[in-house]
C-alpha cells in the first residue's frame, strides 16, 4: 500500500518546474552540533520531460539514490546519538538540502550553511577564526561538479566537507580545496584500473567516450594521459551530452555512434553517469553499432536506467568497475522500520511541526508526482546503492569532533568548537567504522580498491558478477566472463599486430597508433615491449639481429692456432731456415771470390739480420701489448737496416769503380776493408738514433677497434703519429734508394758475375713492396692488418733473399766451377781483387 503525504511529512521531494526554485530544505533535526547535507532527489522539469517514459517513473529513479543517501546519514547521525563511546553526551543534528543536480541550486544551501549561527546573514570579517557558522560540516553533495563550486566556497571557512560520491582527480588538489574530503577513490584509481585491465587482454586500440560534464571530462582526460603512457592507443575521444533535451543532443550522439563505428574498434571505455549512458546505448543500439567491450564505471553499470535499455543484451560485453565498499549492518532494517513510522499520524505530525519552524528559511515547492511511495519501491535500489560512503563521512567528522572536543568515555567538555579546528583531526585520524579501518591520504581520499564487474544474463535477468579485484593491482577470473564472441573468448582490439621480441614499431600513416614491426639491425636490441626503435649495444658488447640482449665481444687478433697464423708462423719458420742456410753457406765459402766480391763478412751480417727480421714476424702474431706494438716497428726497421748497411760500401764501390774510374782509387779506402765496417756501424747507429726519436716522438700503441667487426673487438697497433714513422723508415728508404741509383746502370762484361744486378732487384722489390704495403697499413682496419705486416716482412725479407743472396749459393753449391776470381770480378777491375783484404 502506498502511504500519500510521505514526501511532506519526511520533507523529500523533486523539482516541480526548472531552474533554481525545486525544494530546498528537505529535514531538519536540532543537535548540538548541526551537520548539513546535499543529497540529489530533484531534477528539473526540462530534462525529465527529454525522456520518453512517464515523468513519475522517471522522478522516481532519479531521487531514489538521493532518499537512500539521505537515510544513510540519518541512520549514522541516530547510531552515533545513541552511541555511549563516540561523542558521549552530544548530540548531532541535520539540515538536509536538496541540490536538484544543479550548481546554481547547490549554492543556496551552501550559503545557509555558512550564515553566522542563530542568523540569516553570512559575515564578511577579515579574520574568521572565531566565525561560527550554521553547520560544523558539510555531508556531500554527490556530484563532481557540484563539489567544485561547493568546495571552493567552504574552503575559504574553513568548514569541512566529506563528499560520499565525487572522483573528480582536480577535488585532490588540498591547496585550492584544503577542507575538501571524499570517502570514495579519485578518478586517478579507477583509471589506473581500467588501464591495466586493458593491458592484461592486450586491447590497445580503444575508443573513449565521456559525458560532457567535470566527472566525464575529468576521467577522459585521465584516461587519455595514462593510457598513451601504458602504449594504449585512442582511436576515437568524444563528449556526450548531458542535457538530453537540447536540440543538438540527438545528432551530437548518433554523430559519436557513427564515428566510433568508423575506426573499427572492439573496446569503448565510457565515463558517463546513467543518463547519458542511457542514452548512448541507445542509439548504439538503434543504429546498429554491432557487439562491442563496454568498459564502464559505477556511475552507470550499477543503475536500471541503462540496464532498462530496450535490447540492451545485444550491445556485447558490459565490464566494469565498482568501489568495493562493506555493507552497514541494520540500515535495511532501519529504513524498513522508518517506513513503518511514517504510517503513524503521530510521526507526521511532528515532522509538519518542524517544518513549519523552518518555513521562513526554505522555499516550500514540491514535486506533485512522486508523492506516493512505499518500502516496495525503494527495496530494489536499496540493494544496490552504496550507502556506506555517506555512513563513513558522518563518522569521520564525529571521530573528529570526538578528538576535538577532548571526550572521554564518560563525556564530552561542554566547549565551544570551531570547524576549522577538525581539520587537523580529519587529515592524521584513524578511525574505525563496523569493524573497519579508514584514513584520509595525502589527497584527502579514502581508497578501499574496486572490484571488476560483469554484466551477467541469466535467463534474461541481469546479475552483477564480481570476476575481479584491483587494489594497486588487477586479479581477473577469466574463466569467469563469457564474452560475446562465438567462441566467447577476449575479441582483439588492435590497430597493429603486437610486435614480437626483437622488433619494434615502425609507424605508419599519420595514426602513430598503427604500425608495422621490424626487424632490429645487428648491433642494436629491442629494450622494452612495443617500443618505437632499437638500442644501440654498448661498445663492448654486440646483437645479432632481432636480439633481446646485448652480448660481449671477444677480442680478435691473430691468434696462433688459427689456420691462417699458423701458415703465417711455418713460411716465416722456413723463411728464417733459407736465411740461416745462407748464412752457413756463406760462412762456409768465406774465402771464396764469389763471397768476398758480394762483400764477405758483410754479407753474413746481412742474412743474419734476415734472419732476425723473420724471427720478428711472432712478435705479430697473438694479443698485442703496448711494449710489443713497440718493438714490432722497432725490430723491422733495424734489422732492414742491418741488410742494407751491408749493401752500402759494396754498391758505393761499384759505383766509383764505374762512374768515376780515375778518382776511385783514392775513395775505395773508405768503402772496403775496415772502414766499411765503420760505415756499417755508422748507418746502425742512425738508424738507432731514428730509433729512439720513434720512441720519444709516439711510438705504436694498442687500439681496440669496436667499429672493424661486427660481433668482435679487434685488438691492432696504431700508429700514433705518422711523422715518427716515416722518420724511422725514412731512413732505410734512402739508403734503399742510394744503392739502386748506385747500381741499376751499371754493366758487366759478358762471361762476368754481375754484383750489381743483385743489388739493384733487391731494392727495387722493396720499393714495390713497401708501396702497396703502406696503401694497405693506413687503411686497413681488421685483423689483416697483422697479416699484412707479416707479409711485408716476409716479401722484403724473401725479396732480398731471392734477388742478392740464392743466386750466390747456387753457384757455391752448383757451380763451383764459376766461383774463381776471373768470374767474379767488380765491374770496372781488370783484376780480381786479392785473396787477403
Amino acid at each position: 500500500m502506498k502511504v500519500p503525504g510521505l514526501w511532506l511529512c519526511l520533507s523529500f521531494g523533486c523539482a516541480a518546474s526548472p531552474g533554481p526554485s525545486c525544494l530546498s530544505a528537505q529535514f531538519r533535526r536540532p543537535g548540538d552540533f548541526i551537520l548539513g547535507g546535499l543529497f540529489p532527489f530533484g531534477k528539473d522539469t526540462v530534462n525529465l520531460t527529454a525522456r520518453s517514459e512517464p515523468t513519475q517513473l522517471l522522478c522516481e529513479r532519479l531521487f531514489t539514490d538521493g532518499l537512500i543517501w539521505a537515510l544513510g546519514m540519518r541512520f549514522a547521525i541516530d547510531q552515533i546519538n545513541n552511541s555511549s563511546s563516540l561523542l558521549p553526551g552530544i548530540t548531532l543534528g541535520y539540515d538536509m538540502y536538496d541540490t536538484c543536480f544543479e550548481p546554481l541550486v547547490a549554492l543556496q544551501p551552501s550559503l545557509l550553511f555558512l550564515t553566522r549561527k542563530g542568523t540569516t546573514g553570512i559575515g564578511v570579517l577579515c579574520n574568521y577564526t572565531e566565525y561560527q557558522p550554521r553547520v560544523t560540516a558539510v555531508i556531500g553533495p554527490h556530484k563532481s561538479d557540484l563539489c567544485l563550486v561547493t568546495a571552493k566556497l567552504f574552503s575559504s571557512f574553513l568548514i569541512p566537507q566529506v563528499s560520499y560520491g565525487a572522483s573528480s582527480e582536480a577535488l585532490s588538489n588540498t591547496e585550492l580545496y584544503p577542507s575538501f574530503y571524499r570517502t570514495v577513490p579519485s578518478d586517478k584509481n579507477l583509471v589506473e584500473a581500467m588501464v591495466q585491465l586493458l593491458n592484461q587482454f592486450g586491447w590497445n586500440w580503444v575508443a573513449t567516450v565521456g559525458s560532457d560534464d567535470e566527472y566525464g571530462r575529468g576521467a577522459q582526460a585521465l584516461f587519455l594521459s595514462m593510457a598513451g603512457a601504458d602504449n594504449i592507443c585512442i582511436a576515437f575521444e568524444g563528449l556526450i551530452p548531458t542535457e538530453l533535451a537540447e536540440p543538438s543532443a540527438k545528432q551530437q550522439l548518433e554523430d559519436t555512434v557513427r564515428l566510433i563505428n568508423s575506426t573499427k574498434v572492439n573496446v569503448v571505455v565510457l565515463f558517463a553517469h546513467s543518463l547519458p549512458a542511457q542514452a548512448l546505448l541507445e542509439h548504439s543500439i538503434s543504429l546498429g553499432l554491432g557487439k562491442k567491450v563496454w568498459i564502464g564505471t559505477e556511475a552507470w553499470m550499477l543503475s536500471d536506467i541503462a540496464a532498462s535499455t530496450p535490447n540492451i543484451q545485444s550491445i556485447g560485453t558490459v565490464l566494469g568497475f565498482v568501489m568495493r565498499t562493506g555493507t552497514v549492518p541494520g540500515f535495511q532494517e532501519y529504513v524498513a522500520e522508518l517506513f513503518s513510522s511514517v504510517e503513524q499520524e503521530g510521526f507526521c505530525r511532528r515532522s509538519r511541526e518542524l517544518s513549519s519552524l523552518m518555513a521562513a528559511e526554505v522555499l516550500d515547492a514540491r514535486c506533485q508526482e512522486c508523492d506516493r511511495v512505499t518500502l516496495g519501491d525503494i527495496w530494489p535500489t536499496l540493494r544496490v546503492t552504496r550507502v556506506q560512503p555517506v555512513h563513513v563521512a558522518v563518522y569521520s567528522v564525529a571521530h573528529a569532533l570526538h578528538r576535538a572536543l577532548g571526550c572521554t568515555s564518560r563525556g564530552c567538555p561542554r566547549t565551544s568548537i570551531r570547524s576549522w579546528q577538525l581539520l587537523h583531526f580529519m587529515n592524521t585520524l584513524l578511525f574505525e567504522v563496523n569493524g573497519q579501518s579508514f584514513r584520509f591520504d595525502q589527497s584527502h581520499s579514502t581508497n578501499t580498491g574496486y572490484k571488476l564487474i560483469f554484466w551477467a544474463w541469466r535467463d534474461g535477468t541481469l546479475t552483477y558478477l564480481p570476476v575481479g579485484d584491483y587494489d594497486q593491482s588487477l586479479y581477473i577470473q577469466k574463466s569467469q566472463i563469457q564474452f560475446h564472441t562465438a567462441d566467447e573468448k577476449e575479441p582483439a582490439s588492435e590497430c597493429f599486430r603486437r610486435c614480437q621480441p626483437g622488433q619494434f614499431r615502425r609507424i605508419k600513416g599519420f595514426n602513430l597508433c598503427c604500425y608495422d614491426c621490424t626487424d632490429c639491425s645487428e648491433n642494436t636490441f629491442w629494450s622494452s615491449t612495443d617500443s618505437t626503435g632499437c638500442s644501440p649495444c654498448p661498445r663492448h658488447q654486440w646483437a645479432p639481429a632481432r636480439s633481446t640482449r646485448c652480448r660481449d665481444r671477444a677480442e680478435r687478433f691473430l691468434f696462433w692456432d688459427e689456420p691462417l697464423g699458423l701458415a703465417l708462423v711455418t713460411l716465416a719458420a722456413l723463411t728464417a731456415a733459407l736465411s740461416g742456410a745462407a748464412a752457413l753457406l756463406f760462412l762456409k765459402h768465406l774465402r771464396t771470390p764469389l763471397v768476398r766480391v758480394s762483400g764477405g763478412g758483410r754479407s753474413l751480417l746481412g742474412l743474419l739480420c734476415l734472419l732476425l727480421l723473420s724471427l720478428s714476424c711472432g712478435l705479430y702474431v697473438g694479443r698485442p701489448g703496448a711494449a710489443r706494438c713497440a718493438l714490432q716497428q722497432l725490430s723491422y726497421a733495424l734489422c732492414l737496416n742491418g741488410a742494407f748497411s751491408a749493401l752500402v760500401p759494396k754498391a758505393l764501390e761499384i759505383a766509383l769503380l764505374t762512374e768515376f774510374p780515375r778518382r776511385a782509387p783514392g775513395l775505395l779506402r773508405w768503402v772496403r776493408h775496415g772502414r766499411a765496417w765503420l760505415l756499417v756501424a755508422a748507418s746502425f747507429l742512425a738508424q738507432a738514433l731514428l730509433c729512439f726519436c720513434h720512441l720519444r716522438l709516439g711510438p705504436d700503441f694498442l687500439v681496440a677497434d669496436y667499429e672493424s667487426l661486427p660481433r668482435e673487438v679487434l685488438l691492432v697497433c696504431g700508429t700514433r703519429s705518422w711523422a715518427a714513422f716515416a722518420l724511422l723508415h725514412g731512413y732505410n728508404s734512402c739508403l734503399a734508394f742510394v744503392c739502386f741509383l748506385c747500381t741499376f746502370m751499371v754493366q758487366t762484361p759478358g762471361r762476368r758475375y754481375n754484383v750489381a744486378r743483385g743489388i739493384t732487384f733487391a731494392t727495387l722489390i722493396c720499393f714495390v713492396i713497401w708501396i702497396f704495403f703502406l696503401v694497405i697499413f693506413a687503411t686497413l682496419r681488421t685483423v689483416l692488418r697483422a697479416v699484412t705486416q707479416i707479409c711485408t716482412v716476409l716479401a722484403t725479407t724473401l725479396g732480398i733473399l731471392a734477388s742478392y743472396f740464392v743466386p750466390k749459393c747456387y753457384i757455391m753449391v752448383f757451380r763451383p766451377d764459376l766461383n774463381t776470381g776471373d768470374y767474379c770480378q767488380n765491374p770496372g777491375e781488370d783484376e780480381p781483387e786479392e785473396v787477403n783484404r
